[in-house]
């Protein structure tokens, strides 16, 4: 069993309000507190991603806020209060001051951070 709180967890990216905070838990899952303003599009950074979406599968719980999801299928809104599934092939735009809670394989979804921060 594992169990980590928020501000125990290192920030991964900082930037413009966008905060990331990421760390592995066990089984190839990490755990990721993500915080989005309103307004913050991560279609330009996933340029280059595969059909320039992020790839990674997300599992999670809207704290609060409102994302719509960009998918190949259609767009998607989701709103605080919820959880999600976001499968491979989707871009988030925060429509309003968001943070989420999120679970995903670490190999996939590092690779994915890496190219948001540019490489750094």
């Amino acid at each position: 069993m594992y169990a980590v709180s928020q501000q125990d967890v290192p920030v991964f990216i900082e930037d413009d309000g966008v905060e990331v905070r990421v760390q592995e838990i066990g089984g190839g899952m990490s755990i990721s507190f993500i915080r989005l303003p309103e307004g913050t599009d991560l279609g330009p950074a996933l340029k280059g991603q595969p059909d320039d979406r992020c790839p990674c599968p997300h599992w999670g719980y809207l704290l609060r806020g409102r994302v719509l999801m960009h998918t190949a299928a259609g767009d998607q809104t989701f709103t605080g209060g919820q959880g999600f599934y976001w499968g491979p092939g989707h871009v988030p735009v925060a429509l309003e001051d968001s943070e989420y809670v999120d679970f995903s394989p670490t190999d996939e979804f590092m690779s994915v951070l890496e190219h948001l921060r540019g490489g750094r």
